[in-house]
């Protein structure tokens, strides 16, 4: 019997508690949170896992702790960490003083960036250089909001590289390519936030008065051999879809992938795949020789330092802990959700990862879209899934994924990042205060133009 017909509906409880706290806590007793945000996160994650312990056994909750951890967990802080680390060496120089047109270039860029060295690689490379153009102003959370928007999240949607839930995709037979038609949905919304930002900038910066003139200092890239461990890392993370399609990676037989076992029980099965190991060592050793072969006066220049990655790693280890029972509960029951259109898998799939992680939500609704039994449209390995439908999930994954904090792994970082710089970011909720009244309308229009 699959776990989340067995888990009652109450053991959601610790990750509504540990959204709660991010969004309050902060807001009650900032300097608190920030000493003691570990403890917070510590508490949620053993007051789910100590009655799942007790309730379902030692073999059960040991081995779906296990692989939260070791199969989802760990992946993602090691190529968080490799993108921070790698980018955090490449510095951009010159004249660059935020005026509207200069924020607009810098958004463009990030954005066309992400599709292609992933939304973490594009954050963690141009929101330096957007803090540091815009240093003289007073006005900056709206620069910060609008590049989580682009650069952290729309921007990805090109291709498997940009975002998780693409990749997903493309391990179960979505043609790498595929996620291209995409583009008239991204062009329109990059178009509409882009006019927004401006509008937006422009009338701050009129009230902030005359802008500072430039030194007249050339733009220039300083740390650019770093391009070459940043290659390596999405080299790795390709290389981690191409590999289990071979017989030697995975097992012909019964299709499991093959690996080091951990767990090999009735209750449990544990198996870390080699391909994990072989990305997660290349990754790592990308980023232990960018941070070896960087001149310290670059990552000084970047105002480069280890707390947002610190942050991201307590917070999201309590996330991806409690989340267990959400997800397989999801899992269990998503078909019974009743969902057939477009527009309904967009929402359903955007709203729930807006707070859940949008890999594992994806595939929950993509497997979904494909239990519909549809004869004509895309082959994977799950089934054919509706061209339409596909199209709804990957949208509602990845653009949905700028409606909170958590709703993507780089829009936590950037915040950190921005807060080191002095930036006075809002809170969980202030932040979506933003999403809701500039994204929420915009996906209203993606939803009556293109579902």
């Amino acid at each position: 019997m699959e776990l989340g017909t067995q888990l009652p509906l109450w053991s959601i409880i610790p990750f509504v508690g540990m959204l709660l706290s991010i969004a309050i806590i902060p807001l009650v007793d900032g300097h608190w949170w920030e000493k003691h945000m570990w403890k917070v996160s510590a508490f949620w994650a053993l007051a789910f896992f100590v009655p799942f312990l007790v309730g379902f056994g030692a073999q059960l909750a040991v081995g779906h702790g296990l692989e939260v951890i070791l199969l989802d967990y760990v992946p993602f802080i090691i190529l968080i960490l490799g993108l921070f680390t790698v980018s955090g060496g490449i510095v951009i120089r010159g004249s660059l003083s935020g005026t509207p047109k200069v924020n607009v270039v810098l958004l463009l860029i990030g954005t066309l960036l992400a599709s292609w060295i992933g939304t973490t690689g594009a954050a963690m490379v141009m929101i330096r250089p957007l803090l540091r153009a815009n240093a003289w102003r007073k006005h900056r959370v709206h620069q910060v909001v609008f590049f989580i928007f682009l650069v952290a999240n729309i921007g990805g949607s090109l291709t498997p590289i940009g975002d998780p839930p693409l990749f997903l995709g493309f391990l179960r037979g979505v043609p790498f390519f595929w996620t291209m038609k995409l583009l008239p949905m991204m062009l329109l919304n990059v178009a509409v936030l882009i006019v927004v930002f401006y509008l937006l900038d422009s009338y701050f910066m009129r009230k902030e008065g005359p802008h500072p003139e430039g030194t007249g200092e050339k733009v220039s890239v300083e740390g650019l051999h770093n391009i070459v461990f940043l290659l390596a890392i999405v080299g790795a993370v390709i290389l981690s879809g191409v590999l289990p399609q071979t017989a030697a990676f995975t097992d012909p037989a019964t299709g499991e992938a093959r690996g080091l076992t951990l767990m090999d029980s009735a209750d449990a099965h544990v198996v870390v795949p080699y391909v994990n190991l072989i990305r997660d060592a290349i990754i790592l050793a990308a980023a232990f020789l960018a941070y070896r072969t960087t001149n310290a006066r670059l990552r000084t220049a970047n105002g480069f330092g280890w707390g947002p990655i610190q942050e991201v790693a307590i917070l999201f280890a309590g996330i991806f802990v409690t989340m267990i029972p959400a997800l397989a509960i999801l899992q269990a029951r998503g078909s019974e959700l009743g969902l057939t259109s477009p527009a309904e898998f967009f929402w359903a799939t955007g709203g729930l990862s807006s707070f859940l992680d949008n890999a594992p939500t994806y595939l929950v609704f993509m497997t979904t879209a494909a239990s519909l039994g549809a004869t004509t449209g895309v082959e994977t390995t799950l089934g054919i899934i509706d061209e339409q439908l596909l199209m709804a999930v990957s949208a509602g994954a990845v653009f949905m994924g700028a409606n909170t904090y958590i709703g993507n792994a780089p829009n936590f970082m950037v915040r950190s990042i921005a807060v080191e710089s002095e930036v006075p970011m809002p809170s969980f909720l202030g932040y979506m205060k933003w999403s809701v009244s500039i994204l929420i309308p915009l996906f209203i229009v993606d939803t009556l133009i293109f579902f």
